[in-house]
């Protein structure tokens, strides 16, 4: 069924509140989480809800963090999030990184004792939105092995970068791994197998069983050179801010009651403090121009910007809504139903 995002940012927002958060914070968490599946990534969207209310619920997530910002520089600040949502921890540390940008030309946050933050894209086009050029690096819960284990050591561990555009921003995000997490657990989920080529199982055997795979690792992209970023992204978001590195991240998956300690570091460049704002746009526009009208392979109709196909993809959503599966809807509302607010209908 197909729902309009209007419809879910309030449907979300109650849920959250439902479980003790605050109305503004459950409304920023609820704004990335329908942006996120307005642009068609589903595992990182509302898909996460469920799992989020439910250890507010048993105490693993704080609904009512109290973020603590510690400037140590002109251009600097450490954050603690306080075990809060990662979304909301997320929003507020960028917004920390662009307002420092504002006053030195560059901003630069660590954040530790935060939580699953979702898509990094959201966060980078928040700093795009602001005129600034947006960088955002995450650890995860371990789920690739270093080049040649077969163990999980690092997570996921996404990188992103957010470029202010004429007519959209130009958004990069992408994690070490093959594939997302996200993918094979919702794979998992809804009993599906998984492409050869993506992970492994806890013997070090490439599997296409999705739960196999998750007890298991998930591969690195690229070989030796996705094992290098993911370690990069560790240093970056786990070891630089005091978060939790490697096998300590938590995972909100398992029946744990530790908080998860991810780590996240946000940068926000301001263009304007390296040339003028138009200027950039205008040089920008003419690349991806330049880009585009490279002579094309055979059978491809259309060279395509990062980021562009998810605008596409939310603008088809917003004329048609946001489809929730039956599996989703039937746990996201006898979710609501528990805590005692409207269901989804």
């Amino acid at each position: 069924m197909n729902f309009s995002a209007e419809r879910l940012l309030e449907f979300c927002s109650n849920l959250l509140q439902g479980v003790g958060v605050p109305k503004a914070d459950a409304d920023i968490v609820a704004n990335v989480l329908v942006d996120t599946s307005l642009e068609g990534l589903d595992t990182h969207g509302i898909s996460r809800l469920p799992i989020y209310t439910t250890r507010i619920q048993n105490g693993r997530i704080n609904p009512i963090a109290n973020i603590a910002v510690n400037k140590t520089a002109p251009a600097v600040a450490v954050i603690d999030g306080d075990n809060g949502l990662g979304q909301l921890v997320g929003v507020k540390a960028m917004e920390v990184a662009i307002n420092l940008a504002k006053e030195t030309g560059m901003g630069a946050v660590t954040v530790k004792h935060s939580n699953h933050y979702g898509a990094s894209a959201y966060f980078c086009k928040q700093a795009a939105a602001a005129g600034m050029i947006g960088m955002g690096f995450t650890n995860t819960p371990s789920g690739i092995p270093p080049w040649g284990g077969k163990e999980p050591y690092f997570g996921t561990n996404p990188i992103a970068f957010g470029f202010p555009g004429k007519k959209q921003p130009v958004v990069v995000d992408m994690s070490s791994s093959i594939v997302a997490r996200g993918h094979i657990i919702l794979a998992a989920k809804q009993g599906k197998p998984i492409p050869e080529g993506w992970a492994i199982d806890k013997d070090g055997k490439p599997t296409t069983d999705a739960k196999a795979a998750l007890g298991g690792a998930v591969l690195p992209m690229a070989g030796p050179k996705g094992y290098a970023m993911a370690l990069a992204v560790e240093i970056m978001s786990g070891v630089l801010s005091g978060a939790a590195v490697g096998k300590e991240v938590g995972w909100i998956y398992d029946e744990s009651t530790k908080p998860v300690d991810i780590g996240h570091t946000f940068i926000a460049m301001d263009v304007s403090k390296f040339m003028p704002a138009e200027s950039f746009v205008s040089r920008m526009d003419q690349m991806i121009t330049e880009i585009k009208d490279t002579p094309k392979a055979e059978g491809v109709e259309e060279i395509f910007i990062p980021g562009e196909r998810r605008t596409m993809k939310a603008n088809t959503r917003q004329q048609e809504g946001i489809p929730v599966p039956d599996q989703l809807l039937a746990e996201l509302n006898d979710l609501a139903k528990s805590i005692g607010v409207p269901q989804l209908v």
